[in-house]
């Protein structure tokens, strides 16, 4: 899995703080992935693609640490270098506090231009 795809897996993990799982489309409303209720990130074939564990560290598939979600929205990678941050308003972030997109009430997910770019379903 591309980390990007990975990334925003993640992000959506954070807004949603739900125990149900979650299922990723794109704005086609196509299926992309999984975030299953124990953490388990699985692409559209249902084959593991990470984990993300209760504590906030994030996996790969192989169990290698590749970062770090922090309880106040900050994401790190494996080194603890900031690389993003998730407001509670959805607005999503880079490093230098510049604003690359937000997911929405209802799971839409958009890019800084409010294009949609993809849906979360499972999110309340």
């Amino acid at each position: 899995m591309k980390m990007k795809t990975l990334f925003t897996y993640l992000l959506i993990a954070i807004i949603s703080n739900s125990a149900l799982s979650q299922t990723i489309e794109n704005s086609s409303h196509s299926t992309s992935g999984y975030i299953l209720a124990d953490g388990t990130i699985e692409n559209s074939s249902h084959s593991t693609s990470g984990y993300i564990k209760k504590d906030g560290t994030i996996e790969n598939s192989s169990h290698s640490t590749i970062g770090y979600i922090r309880q106040d929205g900050t994401i790190e990678n494996s080194s603890h270098s900031t690389v993003g941050y998730v407001k509670k308003d959805g607005t999503v972030e880079n490093s230098s506090h510049s604003t690359i997109g937000y997911v929405k009430d209802d799971g839409t997910i958009e890019n800084s231009s409010h294009s949609t770019i993809g849906y979360s379903r499972g999110i309340k």
